[in-house]
């Protein structure tokens, strides 16, 4: 009996998962610059996360990572990210500004609960959505 909850509980998770995600929303929609001048990126969302990843779409269409940041400042180069979990947000910082950093710019984020840790709070639920090439975003909402 116990194998037919998991499994019946298993699937209700997946219908669940699917249903809503963690909101992230970008700011500015667009940035112009000249060349030499520096700017700042950021990634607001509607919940804690576990980690942001900050990703540069060439103009072929691939996205290339930039940035996988959990707690401290990340450096390459003129490019810099941060993370404040208290305040929901990140920053992609970009120095020095160059033609060839003209590109988009993605951030994508995983919510800061496990599966395990929700079902501890029965007025809660699992919600889940995909994410491009990253995964699914995952964050407990209020029932």
């Amino acid at each position: 009996m116990k194998r037919h909850w998991g499994a019946l509980l298993g699937l209700l998770w997946v219908q669940v998962c699917w249903v809503k995600g963690v909101n992230v929303e970008q700011s500015p929609s667009t940035l112009s610059l000249q060349e030499g001048t520096s700017s700042a990126l950021r990634c607001n969302f509607s919940t804690t996360v576990r980690y942001v990843q900050w990703f540069l779409q060439n103009s072929g269409g691939n996205l290339i990572s930039l940035f996988f940041v959990t707690s401290e400042m990340k450096n390459s180069g003129r490019l810099n990210a941060t993370i404040n979990s208290k305040e929901l947000y990140s920053t992609l910082h970009i120095t020095a500004s160059q033609m060839e950093d003209s590109a988009t710019y993605l951030c994508a984020v995983e919510a800061q609960c496990s599966h395990v840790i929700c079902s501890l709070y029965p007025n809660y639920i699992w919600v889940c959505s995909p994410i491009p090439s990253v995964g699914r975003a995952c964050c407990p909402h209020s029932s």
